[in-house]
């Protein structure tokens, strides 16, 4: 893996022909697979669930599978998404109860943990978090739906927790999900970010392998 990650949302892929969509964009040169679950709950809208993230895993996803969690509760879901072949598995401190704890089951589990920061979502959670994570992510839309413009004032969050980040002196991930293409990856990478979500910017290019190289070419020219 390079150390800008690209993980692309298969929000965004053609569901009947997902696990061909998959591995294309891993030979695009994906790093991760960002797999986004919603509960029509804490976001309004239905996505899906572990079974779709262990028929990848059996299927035999080269890259790391990144799951998002957009749900209340966390904590009855996180050892399914372990079972089902999850690296990463991030959630939203809003819709857990005890967060704390929510980060120790999905390290119990054998998963890395995220938290989440919605746009309007304080920085403050990280005060008593971060020596415990291994990745943050920072939305640069509101949860909920795909193609959604990205919210500038993202930046000024990605450059907040990438000194956070930097002062542990711990390798967190700094991921930024939302709104990601091209033409704004540069600017996220200036401000932090390592580790980039971009769904309909790739699955609704006409060649992942070119738009992939294009955001690593916008990286590379920092």
């Amino acid at each position: 893996m390079s150390a800008h990650w690209i993980a692309p949302s298969i929000l965004s892929a053609d569901f009947a022909r997902l696990g061909e969509e998959v591995d294309a964009v891993i030979g695009a040169g994906a790093d991760l697979i960002h797999f986004d679950v919603m509960d029509n709950h804490y976001v309004p809208n239905l996505t899906i669930g572990p079974l779709v993230c262990e028929a990848l895993h059996k299927r035999g996803v080269k890259a790391p599978i990144d799951v998002h969690l957009m749900v209340r509760p966390v904590d009855r879901i996180v050892p399914d998404f372990a079972r089902a072949g999850a690296r990463f598995i991030t959630f939203h401190p809003e819709a857990s109860e005890h967060v704390d704890r929510t980060i120790e089951l999905i390290r119990e589990h054998g998963c890395q943990p995220g938290l989440a920061l919605n746009p309007a979502t304080p920085l403050d959670w990280l005060d008593y978090t971060l020596e415990k994570l291994d990745l943050v992510l920072i939305m640069s839309v509101n949860p909920g739906f795909g193609g959604q413009k990205f919210i500038p004032s993202a930046l000024g969050k990605l450059e907040a927790v990438r000194r956070r980040i930097d002062a542990s002196g711990r390798a967190v991930r700094l991921e930024v999900d939302g709104g990601v293409k091209v033409e704004n990856i540069q600017a996220c990478a200036r401000a932090g970010a390592d580790t980039f979500v971009a769904g309909s910017a790739i699955f609704g290019s006409p060649d992942y392998a070119a738009t992939v190289r294009a955001m690593r070419a916008q990286i590379a020219a920092l």
